[in-house]
């Protein structure tokens, strides 16, 4: 750090630039309040589980101000309310304080939060033998180092467009798969253009060359009323079910983690490099899906694009693995564990006690599939491989981002990285 960039710096307790609030919901003349918690994974969440029949004693939670639980900062769970949310109210137990203007900077001081420093410190101090808690006369014991007001903005800006690049790639890719997800519902679930065709009407979005690919009437078969010309198939015959894969034990390759499947997307959290020892094995282009409660009702599946082509993945045995058979395109199998239909059924088949309930891959036999004929399969890929190489592409970038953050965010914070320097 140069000499110039030391000087900027000032050296003081956070207490001297923060300040606690106590205001109640009693002491407050907005009513209906939304009530917040603080989840250590999503920060600032309104998950009804942090409400009570009385609300008198709950502590107003305004834009710009910060809480936590005092037994959990240690663990890193502290939100910062955003000016996207509104004002609302956090359990009394909470502390909930706010930044001195001109001292700190809110936005500089929620990527403080998040800073080695104060991992550092939250980890070390607490009191009490058997739960750490850390209240407000404890956190304002805590040393920082600032640079000046404007300075704080300015880094909390730099790193606010990471962030926001960030979010606009989650947005988009949210996007992105609804607009693959309507195609599957519309074309394999409601069979919408056979059922414009049998009306007489143009079906909807689609161009003349496609719509030609659908028919006009319908078929009895064992999946039920199905386009005519299409065929009915149990699922193993249409889609195979944890394919064979070879990993070599011992081999290093790329592991990912039951924690790391979303919920929402396709694209993984995060996948590192592990030796084999035993465990699901995947390739690019087959479909996860959690076989175990709670995992399977939460949506946990995934679809895999993270591989170099050729390599071979592996995970948690609590995956299962669909890989889609020509006709049928990869992803296919990822918008289908995606369906209604298929999660059902694998949640209507599980076996076990409660509580340590899995789905059994033999269940699939008696699920059956409309298959559509090669062409209708081969321009449902041509419309919805560009939008999960969208997807991929967005991913990828947020990753990139994420880690520039990650590294700037302590150089910044200490002055090793002057802004005016970058």
């Amino acid at each position: 750090m140069s000499s110039s960039s030391r000087q900027r710096l000032k050296s003081c307790s956070l207490g001297d630039v923060i300040v606690e609030s106590t205001e109640r919901a009693r002491s407050s003349p907005e009513n209906n309040l939304r009530v917040y918690g603080v989840d250590r994974a999503v920060g600032l969440t309104p998950d009804p589980k942090y409400s009570s029949a009385d609300l008198s004693r709950y502590k107003i939670l305004r834009p710009q101000f910060f809480a936590y639980n005092p037994m959990r900062l240690n663990i890193g769970s502290i939100a910062y309310c955003s000016e996207k949310h509104s004002v609302g109210l956090v359990s009394p137990d909470y502390v909930v304080f706010g930044c001195q203007p001109g001292k700190l900077d809110p936005m500089f001081a929620s990527y403080l939060i998040n800073g080695p420093e104060w991992r550092k410190w939250t980890t070390a101090a607490g009191v009490g033998s058997v739960r750490v808690r850390i209240y407000f006369r404890e956190l304002a014991r805590m040393p920082v180092t600032l640079p000046p007001i404007a300075e704080q903005k300015a880094i909390a800006a730099v790193l606010r467009a990471l962030d926001d690049k960030i979010e606009l790639n989650r947005r988009m890719n949210a996007t992105l798969e609804a607009m693959a997800r309507a195609l599957f519902q519309s074309w394999f679930v409601d069979f919408d253009p056979v059922r414009a065709k049998l009306d007489g009407r143009k079906p909807v979005g689609l161009d003349a060359a496609t719509a030609a690919l659908f028919p006009a009437t319908f078929q009895d078969s064992k999946a039920g009323h199905i386009p005519h010309g299409w065929s009915a198939q149990r699922l193993p015959d249409a889609i195979e079910v944890n394919p064979r894969r070879t990993l070599k034990g011992g081999t290093i390759a790329p592991y990912l983690d039951m924690k790391n499947l979303p919920t929402q997307g396709h694209s993984a959290e995060e996948v590192i490099d592990r030796e084999f020892s035993s465990g699901t094995k995947f390739q690019n282009g087959d479909t996860l899906l959690a076989r175990i409660t709670p995992c399977l009702e939460n949506g946990k599946t995934g679809y895999v694009d993270f591989l170099e082509d050729g390599q071979v993945g592996w995970g948690s045995t609590e995956y299962i693995v669909l890989a889609p058979k020509p006709p049928l395109p990869p992803q296919f199998g990822y918008l289908l564990a995606r369906s209604d239909a298929l999660r059902s059924h694998a949640i209507r088949n599980m076996t076990g006690t409660s509580g340590r309930q899995r789905v059994p891959s033999e269940c699939f036999n008696s699920l059956f599939l409309a298959v559509p004929t090669p062409a209708v399969a081969r321009r449902f890929d041509e419309l919805t491989a560009p939008l999960m190489s969208k997807i991929k592409a967005n991913s990828n970038q947020s990753r990139t981002l994420a880690t520039l953050r990650d590294t700037l965010l302590p150089k910044l914070l200490s002055g090793e990285v002057p802004l005016n320097e970058n």
